[in-house]
């Protein structure tokens, strides 16, 4: 690929990919792999596929190789593509089991599929990995998603959404997303979310939060930013506890009542 900065040429290989993780001091380090985009040709997939395979091997023999001096505890996850392909995903999952990742990453999902593909994809990968071995759903998602995601069986996301729309001035509240840059609240005085405790709620109105953004201040971006992260760090708490509590499907109905209850 050629630099955004000055259209210098780079090549990025797997080995390469492991010695900058490493030498970063990554708790998780993350093999390389292709992205097929959606959608893909059968022949483009299983090209994709077996080239993501490939990298993979390569990735944890140099991973092995490398000393961990910043970091002695960093782990290998293994990614596992295949596009929508049932029998791609499974060969990926059963191909990357038998080097014995720390992890598996789910990736290439969430590109604009039909959601029930999602989770019945999920549901024929995971028997294939070890049941100890974390399981990583990459790029996913709204707050719905992660209740969705962790019934099939996910322990870990990464996701743009709670900074990128907090710039945008998209906020995530128990009862759904919020707007602020919508006129309605121009003159409210009431915490962006009642409910939540965090320190943009217990410090600063719908209104001023709505002048920040319309004036085009960073605090705007900021403050946004700290309340969204702290929403999805609160809904995998509740997550937690009920998994904890057994009670799972009825905190997640709970959830989701109130979720879609209203949107901004």
């Amino acid at each position: 690929f050629r630099s955004h900065l000055d259209g210098s040429p780079h090549l990025l290989t797997p080995e390469k990919a492991m010695e900058i993780q490493v030498r970063l001091g990554s708790d998780i380090v993350m093999a390389l792999d292709e992205v097929p985009p959606y959608p893909s040709s059968p022949e483009e997939t299983r090209a994709s596929t077996e080239l993501t395979l490939c990298w993979a091997k390569r990735c944890w023999r140099r991973f092995l190789e490398l000393e961990h001096p910043i970091n002695p505890g960093q782990v290998l996850f293994g990614i596992v593509q295949g596009g929508v392909s049932r029998e791609l995903r499974k060969r990926c999952a059963e191909a990357l089991a038998t080097l014995g990742f720390a992890g598996y990453a789910v990736g290439g999902l969430s590109l604009g599929e039909p959601k029930s593909v999602l989770l019945e994809l999920l549901d024929a990968i995971f028997p294939l990995l070890q049941p100890q071995a974390p399981r990583y759903l990459m790029g996913v998602g709204a707050p719905p998603d992660l209740w969705d995601a962790v019934e099939h069986g996910v322990d870990l996301f990464d996701c743009v959404l709670p900074t990128r729309n907090a710039r945008n001035g998209c906020l995530f509240t128990s009862r759904g997303r919020l707007l602020i840059k919508n006129a309605r609240y121009a003159r409210d005085e009431k915490p962006l979310d009642p409910e939540c405790p965090c320190f943009v709620c217990r410090n600063y109105s719908r209104a001023y939060l709505r002048h920040l953004h319309v004036a085009g201040e960073i605090a705007s971006s900021v403050l946004n930013t700290y309340h969204n992260l702290h929403f999805y760090l609160d809904t995998m708490e509740k997550i937690r506890q009920a998994i904890w509590f057994d009670s799972f499907v009825e905190f997640k109905q709970d959830f989701l009542i109130r979720y879609q209850a209203a949107q901004g």
